[in-house]
């Protein structure tokens, strides 16, 4: 049976190469391939870590996905809305998508560094990171590590590390005893139980369409996700706040769904006041969920670009 995901990513996909964005496969190393959606002017075949000979032309935003959809799923709305002003970077993270590797490593600084090297590859030198959940983690820490390629960063719906106290708070709030009970689901409801915790309507769909997205989204490399959820939870003791100098917290951004129950309001005030200072502006969405940018897209797309539009003016 055809997979209604498969047909609208096939129809995306063109849509996407109008606009100027088209997938491609970055080797890191033998053995790790990243894929990633890039400007169509950026060179295609990049086999060592030579910067690409295509640099990007317009301001670089890199956006990292969620633990669920592949990147181009996840981030389609705002692609579409930010291609033509902006070099627009669209990776999946490694067990995503189409990225791959034989390495045993599962932590977010693997995916960050993997990341890194890819942008890298493809000439880019700054960018402006715009990670969302699982992504915002793991944009963290490619702004710990590689504070020369990070210019800025707008978080959503996420935290600086999934840290034991903030685990089970979230936790309890969703009504899950795991993130793995939550985010690898093996059947069908497990999918419509996620969409019903990230959203802040109710979201209908017909019966097959989450067959799709669970056979598309979440019924691939199961293994290799749980190992990446056991790698993102950190000790209470063993975590300490990255220092980010004034200059630098003020280009984070924190950009909320207000309604956002995984990491509600209090964990982005927190993570504005106690993490970064207070230097951070906030920044929220009404009537929106965890997913945000694909719950109010159009809402978001216009916070981002008010964002984007003080980032690169400064």
């Amino acid at each position: 049976m055809v997979n209604s995901i498969a047909i609208y990513t096939s129809f995306l996909r063109a849509i996407l190469g109008l606009a100027g964005v088209r997938p491609q496969s970055v080797e890191i190393e033998p053995g790790t391939i990243v894929h990633i959606w890039a400007p169509s002017e950026t060179a295609k075949k990049t086999n060592n870590l030579k910067q690409a000979e295509n640099k990007p032309s317009k301001p670089a935003v890199v956006f990292l996905h969620g633990f669920g959809f592949n990147g181009i799923l996840s981030w389609q709305f705002q692609v579409l809305a930010l291609a033509k002003e902006y070099s627009v970077y669209v990776p999946d993270f490694l067990f995503f998508g189409g990225s791959i590797t034989d390495r045993t490593e599962r932590s977010p600084a693997f995916q960050a560094e993997c990341m890194a090297k890819c942008l890298r590859k493809l000439g880019v030198e700054k960018c402006t990171l715009v990670g969302l959940s699982y992504g915002g983690m793991v944009g963290f820490k490619m702004a710990e590590m590689f504070p020369d390629l990070v210019d800025s960063f707008v978080v959503s719906c996420s935290v600086m590390a999934l840290t034991e106290s903030i685990s089970r708070a979230s936790l309890e709030r969703i009504g899950f005893p795991s993130w793995v009970k939550h985010l690898v689901p093996d059947t069908v409801e497990g999918v419509k139980k996620i969409v019903d915790v990230s959203t802040y309507k109710s979201l209908w769909m017909p019966h097959f369409l989450y067959k799709d997205v669970f056979e598309t989204a979440y019924n691939i490399n199961r293994k290799e996700r749980v190992e990446l959820l056991d790698a993102l939870i950190v000790k209470d003791k063993g975590f300490s706040l990255t220092s980010y100098p004034q200059n630098t917290a003020r280009r984070i951004h924190l950009l909320w769904g207000e309604e956002d129950i995984i990491f509600n309001m209090e964990v982005a005030r927190n993570l504005q006041e106690k993490l970064l200072a207070g230097k951070a502006p906030l920044h929220y969405i009404e009537k929106a969920g965890h997913a945000v940018p694909l719950e109010r897209p159009f809402a978001y797309n216009r916070q981002l670009k008010k964002i984007l539009v003080s980032l690169h003016g400064e």
